[in-house]
């Protein structure tokens, strides 16, 4: 059964919806998420698992969430997000049902039906609420977009054939067209 349209949902109603059906909730709106593609999974394993060795590798103290893993930005229960990827660095974040507070970084891979969200809602969301570092994967355009908000910069966009510095990892370098092969 559909949810009415209204603006006063809160994260109680995520948990309601039904089994497998995913939604994330931004300012008490609730937005659906379509089924991800091949490519999307493709991507999102490829660079959690990059993150993921380089941290290990490393002896580092982040960790790496792949979605689907709750993330809760504010202190009230109006916004619940599923990002792609999520990095977080302060295990006191981190409890049994996800992510409380903003992660370092997020990675969200850009889908049709996510484009608006994705490059408009959520940057704003992620800049507001802490996130250090925020990419943009766009499989269709075969770009990234780079958001380091601590910088107060502009963002950068790079094509998937050159090489990204991980901005919260200065040593750790992605060339998105090469974990692709």
């Amino acid at each position: 059964m559909p949810l009415p349209k209204s603006d006063n949902y809160t994260i109680a109603d995520i948990y309601a919806l039904p089994e497998g059906k995913r939604a994330e909730l931004i300012d008490g709106h609730i937005y659906d998420m379509a089924p991800p593609s091949r490519i999307h999974q493709k991507l999102q394993h490829a660079l959690a698992w990059s993150l993921e060795t380089h941290i290990r590798k490393n002896n580092g103290s982040c960790e790496v969430y792949p979605a689907p893993f709750a993330v809760f930005l504010n202190e009230d229960d109006k916004t619940y997000i599923e990002p792609d990827i999520s990095v977080i660095c302060d295990k006191n974040k981190l409890d049994d049902r996800g992510c409380n507070g903003a992660p370092d970084f997020i990675i969200e891979i850009v889908s049709p039906s996510s484009c608006k969200m994705d490059y408009s809602t959520k940057n704003a969301l992620y800049s507001d609420t802490g996130v250090r570092e925020y990419w943009i994967v766009d499989p269709e355009k075969q770009r990234t977009t780079i958001y380091r908000y601590e910088e107060d910069a502009a963002p950068t966009v790079l094509p998937f054939d050159q090489t990204i510095t991980v901005g919260i990892y200065g040593d750790l370098k992605i060339n998105i067209a090469e974990i692709l092969e």
